[in-house]
């Protein structure tokens, strides 16, 4: 019984290990309509060979216009656009033609080894108006292999090869952020005014005082003569 369990227990780490290492972006949440950089983390899940080619595909359905990536060294990274059926408005313009495709390619040496993994940053926005987007991955190792991480999610059950998701929440309201700021400037205003008017009526106050103390000390002082 003890050997069953032990080879059970080896077989169920076993298979934790490979599907817990899958491609991934981080962060995997952002704000609807906002701008965000995200990181693409590839780990390399075989033995004996390299991961050389890493290929992130966006989504046509939702573009997003602005898409631009962080050098890395060793590797080399392009772009593929895609003719929009339905153009992006921006405070710019329209933009008939989006990115839905980054590869990157390593060059000598900067191959991910085996137990290593990489991150590629992109630049991303405005975030369109949808719950997620889904990044689908193509994962390329030096002996030819390549893994697919395009998998949608799907409720109660774990895909084999995930894609990478970005789970997208609603972007918060400017306006609403920036009002109590400027009320609590006006209040924090007129308590700075009201206070003002209070120390100079005292001051006026004071003023008088010691005028009638210095009139009546000149008063005695002729009596006095």
């Amino acid at each position: 019984m003890a050997t069953i369990a032990a080879g059970a227990a080896a077989l169920t780490v076993g298979l934790a290990g490979p599907a817990a290492a899958h491609v991934t972006v981080n962060p995997s949440t952002a704000a609807q309509g906002g701008w965000t950089k995200v990181s693409f983390r590839v780990p390399n899940e075989t033995d004996t060979a390299d991961t050389t080619k890493v290929e992130v595909n966006l989504p046509t359905a939702t573009p997003i216009a602005s898409v631009s990536l962080r050098p890395l060294t060793g590797w080399t990274a392009t772009t593929e656009s895609t003719k929009l059926a339905t153009p992006i408005k921006t405070d710019d313009g329209e933009i008939t033609d989006a990115v839905t495709k980054i590869t990157w390619t390593a060059g000598p040496g900067a191959a991910i080894k085996p137990h290593q993994f990489q991150e590629f940053d992109v630049s991303l926005g405005p975030l369109p108006q949808t719950d997620q987007v889904v990044f689908k991955a193509l994962q390329t190792y030096s002996n030819g292999d390549i893994v697919r991480w395009i998998d949608e999610p799907a409720a109660g059950q774990e895909p084999e090869h995930p894609a990478p998701v970005l789970t997208l929440t609603a972007g918060k309201d400017d306006t609403s952020s920036a009002q109590p700021v400027a009320a609590a400037a006006q209040t924090s205003g007129d308590a700075d005014s009201d206070s003002g008017t209070v120390y100079g009526i005292a001051g006026v106050l004071l003023g008088l005082a010691g005028l009638v103390a210095g009139l009546l000390a000149y008063r005695r002082a002729n009596h006095a003569n």
